[in-house]
């Protein structure tokens, strides 16, 4: 067999030249994935990957939710390959991933100079993945909302009162003027189902006459039902499994609706005001939603909070016996201590909301379910919380520190409420109150919706988690 001899001398430094350059564009490459590297970090992890150690709950990571096992590459095409809209979808998503990790590289923001807020100091996990994150979704995020169903079961929820966020948030969505709205599905990132678990409950359930009345069954079919409809007439459920689809509900039912038919809610995205991990609640899947109460005809309560040297309450809480730890603290706390005011009915002539900003600290427990608006109330009259539930998975803390600006305190330890607090130096009281005056803004309603503030922050969460979702690339 004949041999061939190759003048190494001319051509051996051509290739060896080019693989070296090649190495580095591909080691510098914002889409170079590497599981350990700290840019993934939105979130700082806690003590170990799985658990936080202020909620005692699972921490939801960036690293989690940007560097999963499907992003370890992602393939490029050809500019000059016509693309499906599914491909395009993925191309800009993966836009959004390398602007996020160079900004958590850099540590530096990357602001068109219009910015009207932007977020520093360590109430924030990640400032700078935060920001940059916000700025990809206001830039290319786009939803679709489902047209299918009637009024009053879909299209339209409670707008005041104890779940008024659920219907804001809806009627957010089908708003014209609603930046994230998507003129066709093709065009969408994701997908949002309009229904409300509150007026399903009220239109459906009521009366409800015996303990057989709260039997979720009835709920459980509606769901099921409208998501068969919406699959069966386009094929976006279908193709990805419910993964870029999400619903919204603050109802205490609202976890329940998917329970029935776990294989085909599997992927689904649920925005839970009642976030309970012993329940289901996923934190890497599912969206921490905060519960707000709306008076009518408003958008939150009026600003009634002392300065912090002028609080002279050392702790708050006013609210029935709703569930065990309630009754744990009302049989410890109250009426019996001045400086910390436990009470199960407000004395006459007292005002609930001039209380709260009387107070250093607002005591948060559970009801018979985790969510409560009593937490926003707080933030609301700049009174550091007191966190007192269990498995509860706190509002959008893929992006919150919220051991920066809250006080958590086990239910075990109730009786100790008055010694953790005065344990607490005045120094490192003023800092946590400045920080919750500083996150406030991120808890605020405003029609429209602006950014940062919580209907924003609620779509926040979702587009991390689409992030985390690559689609099949083929043609559907």
């Amino acid at each position: 067999m004949a041999s061939f001899n190759f003048p190494y001398s001319q051509f051996s430094l051509i290739p060896a030249i080019c693989l070296l350059l090649l190495l580095i564009f591909l080691y510098y490459s914002p889409f170079n994935y590497k599981p350990n590297d700290p840019i993934f970090s939105l979130s700082v992890s806690s003590p170990t990957p799985e658990t936080d150690n202020h909620t005692g709950t699972p921490s939801v990571l960036v690293k989690g939710l940007l560097s999963t096992s499907r992003y370890k590459s992602w393939s490029r095409h050809n500019n000059k390959i016509k693309k499906s809209s599914s491909e395009k979808i993925e191309d800009d998503l993966a836009q959004a991933r390398a602007a996020i990790r160079e900004a958590i590289r850099s540590r530096s923001y990357a602001s068109d100079g219009k910015a009207t807020f932007i977020p520093r100091g360590n109430v924030y996990r990640n400032p700078y993945a935060f920001y940059q994150s916000h700025m990809e979704m206001m830039k290319r995020f786009k939803i679709w909302t489902y047209r299918e169903g009637d009024y009053p079961l879909v299209h339209h929820g409670p707008v005041n009162d104890l779940y008024a966020i659920e219907g804001q948030f809806i009627d957010e969505m089908e708003d014209k003027r609603n930046p994230f709205r998507a003129r066709h599905p093709d065009e969408a990132h994701a997908f949002f189902l309009p229904f409300s678990v509150t007026n399903v409950v009220s239109y459906v359930y009521q009366p409800i006459l015996s303990i057989h009345d709260y039997r979720r069954d009835r709920l459980q079919r509606f769901v099921r039902d409208y998501v068969h409809v919406v699959a069966d007439r386009h094929e976006y459920w279908n193709r990805s499994e419910g993964a870029d689809h999400f619903m919204f509900a603050c109802h205490d039912w609202g976890p329940d609706v998917s329970s029935a038919d776990p294989e085909l809610f599997k992927n689904f995205i649920r925005v839970l005001c009642n976030a309970n991990t012993s329940e289901g609640f996923r934190p890497t899947r599912d969206v921490s939603m905060a519960d707000i109460y709306l008076s009518y005809g408003e958008l939150g309560p009026p600003r009634l909070g002392l300065d912090p040297r002028n609080r002279t309450i050392l702790a708050f809480f006013a609210g029935g016996a709703h569930g065990y730890i309630r009754e744990l603290l009302l049989e410890h706390w109250k009426d019996k201590d001045a400086d910390v005011q436990v009470h199960e009915y407000l004395p006459k002539g007292q005002n609930y909301t001039q209380l709260m900003g009387r107070s250093r600290y607002c005591l948060c427990p559970s009801g018979f379910e985790v969510a409560s608006s009593r937490i926003v109330e707080a933030i609301y009259a700049e009174c550091v919380p007191v966190i007192i539930k269990d498995n509860y998975c706190l509002p959008f803390s893929d992006v919150l520190d919220w051991s920066k600006f809250s006080v958590r305190i086990p239910v075990d330890r109730i009786k100790d409420i008055k010694a953790i607090l005065e344990a607490i130096p005045f120094e490192k009281y003023v800092k946590l109150q400045k920080r919750v005056v500083k996150v406030r803004r991120h808890f605020e309603v405003h029609r429209p919706a602006k950014p940062f503030d919580v209907i924003h922050m609620a779509l926040h969460s979702v587009w991390l988690r689409r992030l985390n979702v690559k689609l099949g690339q083929r043609d559907y």
